[in-house]
């Protein structure tokens, strides 16, 4: 089995034509190859549901067996398995994967494998040596991905590590990209092929659980949890561009509070100089976001029960209106956001950062760091929850971001730490601390509610509507104090010893 790493990004039609002068890839004739592939799967689609490709590739002369895992790409950068041996067209043969499992698998649909969908290209290639140690394939594939009639066209530059670090491929890109508008690709030919294929789009995609060893620094912990929120982003980035469904949005929203949660959480362990550059930029991003998230909030899931109760009523239906003109200009600012070559670049170049980002002099024990930082927290936590029993809204709201960023920290480091031992009937940190921080959430909701009634209707209008905010708010202030004993019951996964903190460089 070979592992395959691999930088993807998309780049329009024009700048293809224009990368072809640039001086790293002029010095060395590239050799062009047309490359006719076919992608397979049963009729229930099963390969598709275990992120399996299998691929039959004519290659010149020559035709080829490909299968490869479909890890989630991570700013653009893929690490994926695969195995690949020679071939006649049209036959399957699975002595090549050498997980035996797997190849059993494999040999049990062998049967029942059709065509699913087709990428026809050609491939222009370039070998690379940017530092001696380093070889990296530049391939740039321009063509089609057609399935049942459709097309959708292909612009692409991989650049592939041959040998060496990989954070070269970032440096490389960043290189190419200087003229060129490169934005980072998640989705691979495959996932775009079935998607063509099926006619529906990826569903939202949540957070995919972090598994951090303990044997990392801090630095490297940051890194993985950075790019596991970049993974999350990019996973929700067409949803969120298309403005189907609003949790696309939601997820990426959730995808970059994640993120700036862990530039704050392991600010004692990063340099100064890159979180006074990373976290304008990332907020920013957050706040357009939130924008649209807010709308969507509001239409979606607060005002429905009212108009359901009261749907006579003219000031809520005009409110509505107003409401939905805005939600559809947030929209399309968003749209325009996420196709900008600005973000493009944020993708890019944070991506490059993480993977560039050299070790501390003193990196320290990751799970000393982690307990500090998770302790740390928790006793934010109490502090202002005995701050907001006043009343105050200002107050819950500084609660809540505190609620969630532990956590985020709970989610990003308690894996550091052993968990501790189950004691009688008290119930489950983490489930207790969301459901805090839900009531916390809902009561937000309602306050943005009301903000964004007073932005769009004078005071005089829509009684009915401000009453009922109020009366949902008093309501949920009633289900606090029981959240928050609820969560003093529970004991936080970590343990008691004492830890030092890393200091900032």
């Amino acid at each position: 089995m070979a592992v395959e790493t691999e930088l993807k990004l998309r780049l329009s039609p024009t700048a293809a034509r224009r990368l072809l002068s640039h001086p790293l890839l002029t010095a060395t004739p590239p050799q062009r190859t047309k490359l006719l592939n076919t992608y397979y799967d049963t009729p229930e689609l099963e390969l598709l549901q275990r992120r399996l490709a299998l691929r039959l590739r004519r290659k010149g002369w020559d035709w080829l067996l490909t299968v490869k895992g479909a890890a989630p790409a991570q700013g653009g950068l893929a690490r994926r398995s695969e195995w690949e041996a020679p071939t006649q067209p049209g036959q399957f043969h699975f002595d090549h994967v050498d997980d035996k499992d797997l190849r059993r698998w494999l040999e049990k649909r062998m049967p029942r494998l059709e065509p699913a969908f087709t990428t026809d290209f050609t491939r222009l290639t370039w070998e690379l040596s940017p530092v001696p140690g380093t070889r990296i394939e530049v391939a740039l594939d321009r063509g089609w991905i057609a399935s049942r009639g459709q097309k959708e066209s292909l612009t692409e530059l991989e650049l592939e590590l041959l040998a060496g670090d990989e954070a070269q491929l970032f440096v490389l890109a960043q290189a190419l990209g200087q003229a060129e508008i490169l934005h980072p690709v998640a989705a691979s030919k495959a996932e775009r092929g079935y998607r063509l294929f099926t006619g529906r789009e990826s569903p939202p995609v949540k957070a995919r659980p972090l598994a951090l060893g303990e044997d990392i620094t801090p630095r490297q912990a940051f890194r993985s949890i950075a790019l596991n929120c970049l993974e999350q982003l990019q996973a929700n980035e067409r949803g969120a561009r298309l403005g189907q469904d609003g949790e696309y949005v939601h997820q990426a929203r959730v995808a970059i509070r994640r993120l700036r949660s862990a530039l704050k959480l392991f600010a004692p362990a990063l340099p100064a100089s890159f979180l006074d550059h990373w976290e304008e930029p990332w907020r920013t991003l957050g706040a357009q976001l939130g924008d649209a998230r807010n709308w969507d909030v509001l239409l979606g899931e607060t005002l429905p029960p009212l108009l359901g109760t009261f749907p006579e009523d003219p000031d809520v239906a005009h409110f509505q209106a107003l409401a939905r003109a805005r939600q559809l200009r947030c929209q399309q600012a968003l749209e325009r956001l996420l196709a900008s070559p600005t973000y493009s670049r944020l993708l890019l170049d944070f991506a490059t950062a993480l993977f560039t980002l050299p070790e501390a002099e003193r990196p320290g024990r990751w799970g000393d760091f982690a307990q500090h930082q998770l302790q740390r927290q928790a006793s934010k936590v109490t502090q202002l929850e005995a701050k907001q029993q006043k009343g105050d809204h200002a107050a819950r709201h500084r609660l809540r971001i505190a609620c969630k960023k532990l956590r985020y920290t709970s989610e990003f480091l308690a894996p550091a730490n052993r968990p501790a031992s189950p004691k009688g009937s008290k119930p489950d940190y983490l489930t207790a601390l969301t459901g805090l921080q839900d009531v916390l959430g809902q009561l937000n909701d309602l306050a943005t509610a009301r903000a964004l009634v007073d932005a769009l209707v004078p005071d005089s209008r829509a009684p009915l509507l401000r009453g009922w905010l109020a009366g949902k708010s008093d309501a949920l202030l009633d289900q606090l104090p029981p959240a928050l004993a609820h969560y003093h019951k529970a004991s936080p996964p970590w343990g008691q010893r004492k830890a030092s903190a890393t200091g900032r460089e």
